[in-house]
């Protein structure tokens, strides 16, 4: 006797994490998966690759994200403030404090990529649902 396969959920967190499609959370938003290719790391398809998800559904959709991505750039600064207070510490007889901000600001411009990239996905899996019955049902073309 042979078990009938189930499909399981997919991970929310981990499919956003993993800039996947939020419809399906299996295919990716993105061109390229990788986010250090500055010419092209923005470029979304179209549509998503296995359930036709438009990953731009109006014009305009993404202006949203500028919040988003000060907030994970917010929580970023304040990762880094802590770890500096917990390994280095803080003192006001010396300069730590502009220590601290130096390297905060270069660590904020090395992640940038991977922050407007999980912002667009948090984004879009705000408004676009998952759905375990994508196979079956079709989407309207635009």
């Amino acid at each position: 006797m042979c078990a009938e396969r189930t499909e399981h959920k997919p991970n929310l967190l981990l499919s956003v994490l993993g800039n996947k499609c939020p419809r399906c959370r299996k295919g990716r938003l993105f061109e390229t998966a990788h986010p250090y290719h500055l010419s092209r790391f923005m470029r979304m398809n179209r549509r998503c690759p296995e359930c036709g998800q438009l990953t731009e559904p109006e014009t305009g959709f993404y202006f949203g994200t500028g919040y988003v991505s000060y907030a994970l750039a917010i929580a970023a600064s304040v990762a880094t403030f802590v770890a500096w207070w917990v390994l280095l510490g803080f003192s006001l007889e010396d300069n730590s404090v502009f220590w601290w901000l130096g390297v905060n600001g270069f660590v904020l411009v090395m992640i940038q990529p991977l922050l407007m990239r999980l912002s667009r996905s948090i984004w879009l899996a705000f408004f676009v649902y998952y759905d375990k019955n994508w196979r079956a049902r079709k989407l309207l073309e635009a």
